[in-house]
């Protein structure tokens, strides 16, 4: 189910957006948290359409979350021009912020998938407001992840036991080197964007986070 809401501004113009609310909730109650999901790589066909994104929001939207999936700059209907990353991460903080006056009283949870989980994962852990980091095939051998490393916020990570772009092996030695709290799922024999396996991205969402935060 999607909000009425399909676009948001940035900082280059118009975003694109979509919005699914929480399922089960009565009108007016308080999601169980506020989540912004960033997308794969623009230059690679990514947008917030990509299977295992939307997989990742109905997980989301089945444990009670809101969650604002968005095209970054230069995707579909928003404007803009593709800036490899630091354009990208203004685009995830408008996101944030409409999450944050729209749900004031709910927890605010950060994450995406493979380019969008740096730029989630990134802006995220730099943002007080934000309680939780939520990666998904994380591509640490191309992009700079260190801002992970001192952080204490709860994170989160899904990854394919047979990820291309980042081997399971990678993320094993950079998840040794976070701070507790955190949890790992690993989808078997899942590449990078889990093609015929999406579904199991919305499934270990609930898997890692059905009973995070506690009493929510």
């Amino acid at each position: 189910m999607s909000d009425r809401i399909h676009q948001i501004t940035g900082s280059a113009g118009p975003l694109e957006v979509l919005l699914d609310e929480p399922v089960g909730r009565e009108p007016g109650q308080a999601p169980r948290a506020a989540v912004v999901l960033g997308h794969p790589h623009p230059l690679y066909g990514g947008t917030m359409h990509t299977k295992g994104l939307y997989q990742a929001a109905k997980g989301l939207s089945r444990i009670g979350c809101a969650v604002l999936r968005f095209n970054f700059r230069g995707v579909g209907k928003s404007a803009g021009t593709f800036d490899n990353g630091p354009g990208e991460m203004d685009d995830f903080r408008s996101g944030l912020e409409l999450m944050s006056n729209r749900y004031p009283g709910a927890p605010l949870w950060a994450g995406g998938f493979s380019f969008g989980s740096w730029i989630g994962l990134t802006v995220g852990a730099a943002d007080d407001r934000v309680s939780a980091l939520i990666g998904i095939a994380p591509p640490l051998e191309k992009y700079d992840f260190s801002a992970l490393k001192d952080s204490a916020k709860p994170k989160f990570f899904i990854q394919g036991e047979r990820d291309e772009i980042c081997p399971l092996k990678v993320l094993r030695q950079f998840y040794g080197q976070l701070l507790e709290p955190k949890e790992m799922v690993v989808i078997d024999g899942a590449n990078h964007l889990f093609d015929g396996q999406a579904s199991q991205v919305g499934d270990a969402i609930e898997e890692l986070l059905s009973d995070y935060p506690s009493g929510a």
